[in-house]
């Protein structure tokens, strides 16, 4: 054997060498697509003849080959081929899968055959002297120029083929693949550098369904001036150790991978993630449905056929397209299923050859069967999730990439990653549940959004407390009659449901007692006495202020551009004029809602429009270290000179008044800016008490309807108007006043008269002649309604103006 001089740091002094071996690549048809110098050197056919045409047409005569079995990454064999000059070879051939773009080994065949046999180890050979003394066990020897030389027993059964078949080919070509690409380059940098290196690495021998984890010791051999002459390729079985380490880590990454956050979904999609691939090609949990309504999980034995929803599923094929249900939606699993045969007798069931262990089922589901076969799975495990005694769902794995079927210690592993996982789940369902509770008692006292109204712009902010969660802060806009506008902020003493239930009482109390139109001193009024029932429900009967709370209740009206203020023991408003400085607002305080006993007064304040108010809760502007006074001023200055968007004021406030680690007591703040309906967009009439006039009154009516440029609901407007202007003259009292206010889409009509009688709705019978005139107003209009007035009351109708 001819050695080659090889310096410690230099290149490898050597070229895969292209002709000592026959190398044809096939694609997955059976094409050839490359043919090699040494394919020509063994059976006489030059690349031109051979690329683009079937593979079977270089088989001598008679000649066939048992096909690798499906899966296979590699075959080896003889076979007799036919040489260009007609005559027969015979080969032995190796053959490795080249994978697809898609990754699912379906690209072909490399097919490779040595040709340059250099001969056995001799013993007085200076290669078989050094592995007799550097290797000490399972091992493979390369020469100069990296051509195998000879094998020890252990390294042929991990490769699964006999030291004759293999010698002279390189690392690359006896194993395959990418990884035999990687163990090439160790080979070959350790000859090159003259160090060990030591690599772990995995191998398969062709009758394995699993590949083995090797610790492998690459080590330079040299003669006896220190020349190196070949690589020696030494390495230890540690699948077992691997394996043990692999689940050992797998349980750590679940403990610290699962119940990140208390929410379900969440929770069941960590279970699925930390499986894959670990333990499965495709992980899918399905919770029982009563989960998703808040119920408490069935306790006790269950029985088939089960609903279940699918929370989560993770596949090592991305986007999971084994999936048959997607996530969110429910799928029945009859008794022959895994799931309802592992939920049923609550521990794992695992199923080999599901195609005929669980025929039942898959006819049962055709589409789901031909599933499991178009992807060759041939293992699941279906795993019972239970918590604290009860049956939460069930988490599938399944095999099919993986070829080794699940083990005892696979099943204990993925019985304790589940049960970790269970918990969190259950958990996560719990908390999950007392949350929505909250929430949806917080949402039922907070609009949603803010309505849109000519008398003025608002926006505001609620954040809860940042350690007692949910409180009884609440906030509200609330339209009347004629374009006004109600504004309300109230703060009820303490946290919790509780405090959020008497919230959402009271928020529901304002609205109604808002929709008859009380002045915002009597409403008040009413509301106090509600919080003293509160109380007397609450179990303190005769014992008043067991449930407290404070409120602060305005009223805009965009024609008069004047605002009544009245407040229960609330912190007064902040108003700044429209050039941002503050205005005096002298609001009596009031007592607390629930003391009883004590009347209420208003204050009324002419604003100017762009006026700013600020309606809030203590929680904005006391702190520990800041009294209300302090936090008033404070606020008055955040909102000084500002113009610009609500949102971002209300934005800015809230972080410029509120320390960054959250607010220590709920906080509610309301902003509105006013505005003023112009003149002309409102007109008034003094009607005498004549029945004759009410003519001229429609006349009136159609007459500026007309300036408005609205005449296509004139007729509408002038039988609503007639009815009500009739009904102040028939059973009202003097004076009597007919006030028209447009806007851009509404039109309203009111009618004020000296009498504190309320109309009320009611049914003429056949033969009567009136008795109709609210029931057509009623008809002809979007809403209605009457309101009491320092003189008497106002009757009124809104019209939704007809799109031209």
């Amino acid at each position: 054997m001819r050695s080659r001089k090889v310096t410690h740091g230099d290149a490898p002094a050597y070229a895969l060498d292209g002709a000592a071996t026959a190398r044809a690549v096939m694609d997955g048809d059976g094409t050839v697509v490359e043919w090699n110098e040494g394919a020509r050197r063994l059976l006489g056919w030059p690349a031109t003849e051979v690329v683009g045409r079937p593979v079977k047409e270089l088989l001598a005569p008679g000649g066939s080959f048992l096909p690798p079995p499906p899966g296979s990454l590699n075959w080896s064999g003889t076979l007799a081929l036919r040489h260009h000059d007609g005559r027969t070879v015979t080969a032995w051939l190796l053959a490795h899968r080249r994978g697809s773009k898609d990754g699912d080994g379906s690209g072909g065949w490399l097919v490779l055959c040595p040709l340059d046999d250099p001969g056995p180890l001799v013993r007085d050979d200076p290669l078989a002297a050094a592995v007799m003394v550097q290797s000490p066990c399972a091992m493979a020897v390369f020469d100069d120029r990296l051509r195998l030389r000879g094998i020890n027993d252990v390294m042929a059964d991990a490769v699964g083929m006999p030291e004759e078949n293999l010698r002279g080919l390189h690392m690359s070509e006896i194993v395959g693949g990418r990884q035999g690409e990687r163990l090439e380059q160790q080979v070959r940098e350790v000859l090159a550098q003259g160090r060990r290196k030591d690599v772990q690495t995995f191998l398969r021998a062709a009758d394995e369904n699993r590949a083995h984890a090797w610790s492998a010791a690459i080590a330079p051999l040299t003669d006896d001036s220190g020349v190196p002459i070949g690589v020696c390729v030494t390495g230890h079985d540690i699948t077992e150790q691997y394996l043990a380490r692999q689940r050992l880590q797998l349980v750590n990454e679940a403990s610290i991978r699962i119940g990140t956050t208390l929410d379900v979904q969440r929770t069941a999609q960590e279970l699925a993630d930390v499986c894959v691939p670990v333990l499965a090609d495709f992980v899918s949990v399905d919770l029982m449905q009563s989960i998703d309504h808040g119920d408490e999980p069935h306790e006790g034995p269950l029985s088939p056929p089960f609903t279940l929803r699918r929370t989560a599923h993770q596949s090592v094929t991305p986007g999971c397209p084994e999936a048959v249900v997607e996530v969110g939606r429910t799928d029945v699993y009859p008794a022959s299923s895994p799931q309802a045969a592992s939920l049923s007798v609550g521990h794992t069931i695992v199923a080999t050859d599901p195609a005929n262990t669980l025929v039942d089922w898959l006819a049962w589901d055709p589409i789901r069967g031909a599933r499991v076969k178009e992807l060759g799975v041939h293992t699941t495990m279906s795993v019972p999730i239970r918590a604290r005694g009860t049956t939460l769902g069930v988490a599938v794995l399944t095999r099919f990439k993986r070829l080794d079927p699940y083990t005892a210690d696979d099943e204990l592993l993925a019985e304790e990653v589940t049960a970790r996982a269970a918990v969190c789940i259950d958990n996560a369902r719990r908390y999950s549940r007392e949350r929505e509770t909250a929430l949806a008692l917080q949402r039922s006292l907070l609009p949603q959004t803010l309505p849109r109204m000519p008398a003025l712009e608002a926006a505001s902010r609620y954040l809860p407390a940042a350690q007692a969660g949910v409180g009884g802060d609440w906030f509200d806009v609330i339209p009347l009659s004629g374009m006004r506008v109600a504004m309300v902020v109230g703060d009820v003493v303490g946290h919790g449901v509780q405090a959020s239930a008497t919230m959402g009482r009271l928020r529901t109390a304002v609205r109604t007692l808002a929709d008859v139109d009380l002045a915002p001193d009597e409403l008040l009024t009413h509301l106090d006495d509600l919080v003293v029932r509160l109380s007397a429900e609450a179990g303190s009967e005769g014992v008043t202020g067991e449930v407290g709370a404070t409120c602060l209740y305005a009223v805009y009206d965009p024609v008069t551009r004047r605002c009544t203020f009245a407040r229960a023991g609330h912190p007064p408003p902040v108003v700044l004029d429209p050039d941002g400085r503050p205005m005096e607002v002298e609001v009596p305080s009031g007592q607390p809602l629930g003391l009883g006993g004590l009347p209420f007064e208003s204050a009324e304040l002419e604003l100017p429009e762009g006026t700013l108010i600020a309606l809030y809760t203590d929680g904005l502007i006391e702190t520990r270290d800041r009294d209300i006074d302090a936090g008033q001023e404070l606020l008055a200055e955040a909102l000084s000179g500002r113009k610009g968007s609500l949102d971002d004021i209300c934005q800015d406030v809230v972080q410029s008044l509120l320390p960054a680690n959250g607010a220590p007591d709920d906080v509610a703040l309301l902003l509105a800016r006013t505005r003023g309906l112009r003149a002309e967009r409102v007109a008034t009439w003094s009607i005498p008490a004549d029945p004759a006039f009410v003519a001229r009154t429609r006349q009136y009516v159609l007459t500026q309807m007309a300036l408005w440029g609205i005449s296509e609901s004139a007729f509408t407007a002038e039988l609503v108007v007639s009815e009500l202007v009739t009904n102040a003259i028939r059973h009202g009292a003097p004076p009597i006043q007919l006030r028209l206010i447009h806007d851009d889409t509404t039109l309203i009509c009111e009618v004020s008269d000296g009498s504190g009688t309320a109309p009320h709705l009611r049914r003429a019978k056949t033969f009567d002649e009136g008795g109709r005139g609210l029931l057509l107003v009623a008809q002809l209009t979007q809403r209605w309604g009457s309101r009491h007035t320092e003189d008497g009351k106002t009757i009124w109708a809104e019209l939704t103006l007809s799109e031209e």
